[in-house]
């Protein structure tokens, strides 16, 4: 099934790909392998998801933010591409999760990137992963999520 398909029929709408916020590109591609900077959980409507996990927010806050982090990572490899279908593996994601020292479930924020991963690009949406807590995000996001990607 073609991956454009398979977003319309799971009712994802791709946004446009996240502007820079400084000095960096936001894929940088190398022979077969895109490297993509860090997305943040920014929502169609241009809401971002923010606050530390723990005390102030929770795993399910965090979850819709790691889900939105995946969404804008799809969308940037597709302004890269132009067509999702050159995508030949996800090979990893590296997450960062916003959280206070009592918040042990990174590992649980991160894998509504990892399923929604899946479901779009099936088996090769499978990856190996970092899922790492942190006491602070850019424009305090709840989570960033970076990946690299190889492709055909």
């Amino acid at each position: 099934m073609k991956i454009e398909a398979r977003l319309l029929e799971m009712g994802i709408t791709l946004p446009e790909a996240a502007a820079p916020k400084a000095m960096y590109v936001p894929c940088k591609r190398v022979g077969n392998m895109l490297y993509l900077s860090g997305q943040l959980p920014i929502d169609k409507d241009g809401t971002l998801l923010t606050g530390r996990l723990g005390r102030e927010r929770n795993t399910e806050h965090g979850r819709k933010a790691a889900r939105l982090c995946a969404i804008n990572l799809v969308a940037a490899i597709k302004a890269e591409l132009g067509d999702l279908d050159l995508v030949r593996n996800i090979v990893k994601l590296q997450s960062f999760v916003s959280s206070d020292e009592t918040f042990t479930e990174q590992h649980i924020v991160t894998n509504a990137a990892s399923e929604l991963l899946f479901e779009i690009f099936g088996e090769i949406g499978r990856h190996a992963r970092s899922a790492v807590g942190t006491n602070q995000l850019p424009l305090n996001a709840s989570v960033e999520i970076e990946a690299i990607v190889e492709i055909m």
